[in-house]
């Protein structure tokens, strides 16, 4: 099985998601674009996403919006994305990703009311798909759910999963650890640490989140993975969403 990972910069790797996918038997492809994060200039070609079982568009620094930094390739993600999910291809899409699998699909991306940054309880419609976290946030955009797509689960910001068909679209970054943590931090450099003060936060304290919360998002993340591919992704395309569950108790990246 091939796992295709769309990594936009060079902060945005697999992270736990890869390591997990690789457990499951997956063989990953990673495509990088910019190599920089101050220029998001990429005139390469994206792989036939029908050569791969699943496709994993990652995070950004930069906004969906932005055309002086993403138009050189965006309106081709977009167009896999929708190539994918016409032959059943099951993409999840996280943080931009999950932005770019909405507009996809007739939703739109727009500014949040305020960023969130940080490791943000959720309220989920269904835990164990869509575990309440907390898990880690870095984005000041939001997506706007596409026709058709079933919320799953938000934050007092915005919808931060949904499903639609096979695809599974996420606003946060379960695929975070300390060493993902640490590389945004050196490559923003200046810039991120203005980010996570106006956030009302400090970098030991991101770190010391990561290190307390990466063994149970871990398995979280797994226990995701793992019920996304063998039952949802796993229906036939055209299969109806379930009928929404109860919520759950309450308990810039994009």
């Amino acid at each position: 099985m091939r796992a295709l990972f769309l990594q936009h910069d060079p902060g945005s790797g697999p992270g736990m998601a890869g390591e997990l996918l690789e457990e499951l038997g997956y063989h990953l492809e990673v495509v990088g674009m910019s190599g920089r994060l101050d220029d998001g200039t990429w005139h390469g070609r994206f792989p036939d996403p029908l050569d791969h079982d699943l496709i994993v568009p990652l995070g950004a620094v930069w906004s969906l919006n932005d055309r002086t930094q993403v138009g050189t390739w965006i309106d081709a993600e977009l167009e896999l994305l929708r190539r994918a999910d016409a032959h059943g291809v099951p993409v999840l899409g996280i943080c931009f990703g999950g932005q770019a699998l909405a507009a996809a699909h007739g939703g739109h991306v727009e500014r949040a009311p305020r960023p969130e940054l940080g490791w943000i309880q959720l309220d989920t419609d269904d835990p164990d798909l869509i575990a309440p976290g907390p898990w880690m946030q870095w984005h000041e955009d939001r997506f706007v759910l596409p026709p058709g797509a079933l919320e799953l689960a938000r934050s007092s910001v915005c919808p931060q999963a949904f499903r639609l068909r096979r695809n599974l679209g996420l606003q946060f970054h379960p695929e975070v650890d300390r060493r993902v943590i640490e590389r945004w931090l050196d490559l923003g450099g200046a810039q991120a640490l203005t980010e996570v003060a106006r956030a009302g936060s400090d970098p030991a304290t991101l770190r010391g989140h990561a290190d307390r919360f990466q063994a149970p998002r871990r398995e979280d993340l797994r226990r995701m993975l793992t019920r996304w591919l063998t039952e949802v992704a796993a229906e036939p395309p055209d299969a109806p969403p379930p009928p929404r569950r109860s919520a759950a108790a309450p308990g810039v990246r994009r």
